[in-house]
């Protein structure tokens, strides 16, 4: 069992404590908060739901060899934090005032892009005031090439979950496909739609539902493993 899923394994098992480590700068006050993000996280925590990163393990590690093989350097030791505290304080900076949360667990970061900021509803066309928010996590991910991007798409649960699971892969498919033309590598990027499988917040309100209609982009360290 490798270092990440020793990890993982026992962020689970204190999940807890996790959600009140978790923080986030809020967008319009500049305060840390714990985001709400982080709390929905204990929706599903039976099935081994957590914040941020989905796709496993497996996925980023065979990714990251494919990244070093193709000449993208590997980070280890004390430059890992650093490179990440780097791209995090960047990230936060060029997302203030976007309504985009920036979420640190551990060496990963996390963006979600509310649905109110980045499609139309029932859509999977991206919205006009989305392309600068884009535009700026871009640049970014462009600058620090040393990180595996995973772009997921969620829903909330109106609707059908194949038709749910449809669109959230279109909004997924959207954003990585306009990340690549701002020129981010298509070999770091694993996109995902989840559908209405992993809700942050109570399907039942209309606030909540608004919470759960969401992208969230999570970048990953390029490690030996």
């Amino acid at each position: 069992m490798n270092l990440r899923s020793q990890k993982l394994i026992l962020a689970m098992a204190v999940m807890t404590v996790f959600v009140s480590g978790c923080e986030t700068l809020d967008a319009y006050t500049r305060e840390e908060k714990t985001s709400s993000a982080t709390k929905g996280a204990l929706i599903g925590a039976a099935a081994g739901a957590v914040v941020g990163l989905i796709s496993g393990d497996d996925a980023v590690e065979r990714r990251q060899h494919a990244l070093i093989g193709a000449g993208i350097g590997a980070l280890a030791g004390g430059s890992i934090g650093y490179y990440m505290d780097k791209q995090e304080a960047e990230l936060r900076a060029e997302l203030e005032g976007t309504g985009v949360s920036v979420v640190r667990n551990g060496d990963n970061i996390t963006l979600n892009m509310p649905g109110n900021v980045t499609f139309a509803t029932d859509s999977s066309d991206l919205s006009p005031a989305f392309f600068n928010v884009l535009n700026s996590v871009g640049k970014v991910l462009a600058e620090y090439e040393q990180t595996v991007v995973e772009v997921a798409g969620h829903t909330d649960s109106t609707g059908s979950d194949s038709y749910n699971q449809g669109l959230s892969q279109r909004r997924a498919s959207s954003v990585s496909a306009y990340l690549s033309a701002q020129g981010v590598m298509n070999q770091r990027v694993i996109t995902l739609g989840m559908g209405e499988a992993r809700p942050i917040a109570d399907n039942s309100t209309p606030a909540g539902r608004q919470a759960n209609r969401r992208v969230e982009i999570t970048m990953v360290p390029v490690t030996q493993g």
